[in-house]
């Protein structure tokens, strides 16, 4: 396999999972078809998770469909990829609406965050995620 045919198979395998994420008629099985057993998701502290988490493919998937419970819109427009060896860089843009009152969100509530995010590719899946989310002050206060 050439460079730029491994370049371009992880850039596509990166812009396939963000689809995935990013679109709320994919499915769980959607997600666990484009990430290793083993992987892992790095978040690291934004206004949503004040304390970032580090997650399983099992608690990915949780948050996966809790995002699925909450959102009535939400997508990811994926602004650069830049691929070094296994790994990509990754800038993006996500925005969501609130479906339905819950915590400090009520219905119809718009988010948006700005996400800079590094991925590591194996075998065409997504083995290890760690991602800076940045958010613009959020129109109700989290608690921590």
């Amino acid at each position: 396999m050439t460079n730029t045919t491994m370049t371009s198979d992880i850039e596509a395998t990166v812009r396939k999972y963000y689809r995935i994420v990013g679109d709320l008629r994919y499915t769980e099985d959607d997600l666990r078809g484009i990430v290793t057993p083993d992987a892992l998701f790095t978040e690291h502290p934004n206004p949503i998770a004040p304390h970032g988490a580090v997650r399983t493919v099992e608690q990915n998937v949780s948050g996966f469909l809790a995002g699925r419970a909450l959102l009535s819109d939400q997508s990811i427009e994926v602004v650069e990829v830049l691929v070094s060896g296994d790994r990509a860089a990754v800038r993006a843009s996500w925005s969501g609406t609130v479906g339905v009152d819950r915590g400090p969100f009520t219905a119809g509530t718009e988010l948006t965050c700005a996400m800079a995010a590094f991925l590591t590719v194996r075998d065409n899946k997504i083995a290890a995620h760690d991602t800076y989310d940045c958010y613009p002050p959020l129109p109700v206060a989290v608690p921590a």
